[in-house]
């Protein structure tokens, strides 16, 4: 017994077994997790180190240097990349596609380990590493800002108490902070008063750090009692570190209020944020790899009200961007099309077969086919995203195929006379292999896809599985539940009966055909045009082809802009924040802009003080008439009149392949043994393409020109006066380099 006649004389057993593949889909649906596309991140690590003072030779030779030795043994490594700065060193690491990113993890950390002890131990903290890939944008930007407090408290809720809280939830890689102004007690040292006192700026130091401990005293054990002996010898404010003594002179205290000026101040005064024109603390959230934005988000969304109930009503807490959103509006616009293109398929068969239960019967194969799809997405680990429903879409048109043959099949025994009954068993006998043969030849139309390599097979693979899938539904639904209906809903010749719409039909129909006929016949009878038509259209697809705008792709419009900016390399803190308000001021006057962010100073990967970030946020779509690249053109014109610094902007792509962010989408690397070399050709090179006209915002990273001071050190000198080029060096790097010396 063939399969067809089984469910045509078990129909119990197939309508059971259909309402299951119908319930376990709908539930698969709503467990499904929703993203914009498929998971397609590289595996990517980021190793951060800090070394307050070094300059960036420092920072590569001391510090980059060992930790890249050591992970270069580490297997699976297809980049490593570094970027070093003033006291910050940043290596990031690009794995294969198919290594998982927690195993590559274990291994950077071993080899962190390894490398601790060839590097600097004045180091206050080890690297530190984070799964995170530095080129993919955050998902999700909070703004924190105060009328009231002072800045630094404000910093203190959001980077101390909420950043924290978010980066141990399940999905968060790193929070990253905007303008931070941790709160921090500066020394001023005043050189003149250190030198009449004949005191060394190294012993004003050593006096701050001892006089602010906080070290473990154990207990105080007696007969009945046990006490535990605690000490006032911890620091809070710049008021209890005035009267700290630093030394003795003629018998008198010097204290540090004598010879500095100690301040509250914050730890970075170089860095400053703004959400519009309020000035304010901005948290960035990226995801892990291999996670989906939509839970994450649902994550963080909450943490938030606990979090608002805990803060002062005095600091204000906004979303300033939920990238969410746009996700879930663009899966939303996807399963509309999904939806009516169900709707359109069902209208052109009933326009067709004319009749309403015809119509039922080959339209109940589109509903069970996708929504069976749905079970095997979830099994499979897969998400609703684009990309799948897209596929879901294009199977549409495939999916009710099977069922109209079998349905046309069994239609033309019944219209010869037979009884519906009959008719199902016979017709599905004769067409089973038939729709057999027809499912199994769309399914390998996919196979070449199933195996495509690299990003592109990671992109296209659940796309292919998907549709694959729901064509094998909808062949065993053709071959079970479509003969089954026919037998038991599908009436007899002679009960048939044609109505006015029915006829009305027929005539549209019969002069179809007639219409086609005279054309088929003109065809024939004039083969030469027809092939120069062909011939005609093959070389006008291939000049289409050639001529066709081509890329990864398409440029998506997600309410959002990215705009980098950069002064002189020696501009001051001060002159880069006028410049960057400058900017600001453009952008808000924009009517397309709804709100934006804006900061100045090192951040990230961002590591020099030259150089500044624009987040902007556009209105929804229906409330502006361009879109994201249009509003790029628009306003490039207008920030390029103003002097002293750089505006580069770009409308982010769906997916970030690169291991760090760059001013450009596109970027290509130099490389080299000889570092004057680089030097020099990487100022060629950028020259050069900066003169064609094909490309726009053409820049390079390097950062050499910034004027600096070289300290010369007479060491036969130095020795005789009893002081080392150890103290020298430190003496400068505590007086410049805003050196951490008691925490």
């Amino acid at each position: 017994m063939t399969l067809p006649e089984l469910c045509v004389k078990r129909p119990v057993m197939t309508t059971l077994v259909m309402a299951g593949l119908l319930v376990f889909g709908l539930f698969a649906y709503r467990a499904l997790p929703v993203s914009e596309l498929p998971h397609v991140d590289f595996p990517t690590i980021s190793v951060t180190s800090h070394l307050p003072g070094a300059s960036p030779e420092t920072m590569a030779a001391s510090v980059a240097r060992p930790l890249e030795a050591q992970f270069s043994t580490i297997a699976g490594v297809s980049a490593m990349t570094s970027t070093n700065a003033q006291g910050l060193s940043v290596i990031t690491l690009q794995f294969d596609l198919d290594r998982p990113v927690d195993a590559a993890a274990q291994d950077v950390q071993s080899a962190i380990s390894a490398a601790t002890r060839q590097l600097p131990p004045e180091m206050p903290n080890p690297p530190s590493y984070r799964k995170v890939n530095p080129a993919d944008f955050p998902i999700f930007y909070i703004t924190l800002s105060s009328p009231t407090l002072p800045m630094s408290v404000v910093d203190a809720y959001g980077e101390t108490i909420l950043a924290q809280r978010l980066s141990m939830l399940d999905g968060v890689a790193q929070v990253s902070v905007y303008g931070s102004q941790k709160y921090a007690v500066r020394v001023q040292a005043n050189p003149d008063f250190l030198a009449a006192k004949n005191i060394g700026i190294d012993e004003l130091a050593n006096a701050l750090a001892n006089g602010n401990v906080n070290l473990p005293m154990g207990t105080l054990n007696g007969t009945h009692q046990a006490l535990t002996v605690e000490a006032t010898g911890q620091l809070f404010d710049a008021a209890a570190f005035r009267p700290l003594i630093v030394a003795y002179r003629g018998g008198a205290p010097v204290r540090v209020q004598d010879v500095a000026n100690v301040i509250d101040a914050v730890e970075n005064d170089k860095v400053a944020s703004w959400e519009g024109d309020t000035r304010a603390i901005i948290l960035a959230i990226q995801r892990q790899p291999n996670t989906n934005t939509i839970e994450v988000v649902n994550r963080i969304q909450a943490v938030l009200p606990a979090f608002k109930a805990q803060i002062p009503a005095s600091v204000d807490l906004h979303v300033l961007y939920d990238r969410s959103q746009t996700i879930r509006a663009s899966v939303a616009d996807v399963q509309f099309s999904l939806v009516l293109a169900c709707a359109l398929v069902v209208l052109v068969i009933f326009l067709f077969l004319r009749r309403l239960s015809a119509t039922i019967i080959a339209s109940l194969a589109l509903p069970l086919s996708v929504i069976g799809t749905f079970s095997a997405m979830y099994l499979l680990g897969y998400s609703l995203d684009n990309l799948s429903l897209m596929a879901l879409t294009l199977s549409v048109g495939f999916v009710i195929d099977d069922a109209i043959v079998m349905l046309e099949n069994i239609t033309r025994h019944i219209e010869s006379g037979e009884k519906p009954y009959d008719a199902a068993l016979k017709g599905s006998r004769e067409i089973a292999f038939t729709i057999l043969s027809m499912t199994v030849s769309l399914v390998a139309v996919f196979i070449p896809v199933l195996f495509m390599g690299g990003i592109v097979g990671r992109l296209l693979h659940e796309f292919a599985v998907t549709i694959c899938v729901a064509i094998l539904v909808s062949g065993v639904v053709s071959l079970t539940l479509t003969p089954m209906l026919c037998s038991r809903f599908m009436r007899g010749h002679e009960q048939q009966s044609q109505g006015r719409m029915f006829r009305a039909g027929e005539k549209v129909f019969n002069a179809m055909l007639a219409g086609y006929e005279s054309t088929l016949s003109w065809c024939l009878r004039h083969r030469g045009v027809v092939m120069l038509a062909f011939a005609g259209t093959i070389a006008g697809t291939v000049y289409l082809y050639d001529v066709m705008p081509k890329t990864f792709l398409p440029s998506e419009d997600t309410d959002q802009i990215i705009a980098f900016t950069e002064g002189a390399e020696d501009i001051s803190f001060a002159g880069m924040v006028r410049h960057q308000r400058e900017v600001a001021e453009v952008v808000r006057q924009d009517p397309n802009v709804l709100t934006f962010m804006s900061t100045v100073g090192p951040s990230g990967s961002r590591a020099t003080g030259n150089v500044g970030l624009l987040f902007i946020r556009l209105k929804p779509h229906k409330a502006r008439a361009l879109n994201a690249d249009q509003i790029i053109q628009e306003l490039r014109p207008q920030l390029d009149r103003i002097t002293g610094i750089k505006v580069y902007m770009q409308n982010p792509p769906p997916i970030r392949v690169g291991g760090y962010l760059t001013k450009a989408q596109y970027q290509y690397t130099l490389q080299s043994l000889d570092l004057q070399e680089l030097y020099e050709w990487a100022g060629r090179l950028t020259r050069k393409l900066q003169e064609t006209p094909s490309f726009q915002d053409a820049t390079n990273d390097l950062q050499i020109k910034s004027p600096q001071v070289n300290v010369e050190i007479e060491r036969d000198r130095a020795s005789a006066l009893g002081v080392t080029a150890d103290q020298i060096e430190i003496a400068l790097g505590s007086a410049y380099g805003t050196r951490q010396v008691s925490t």
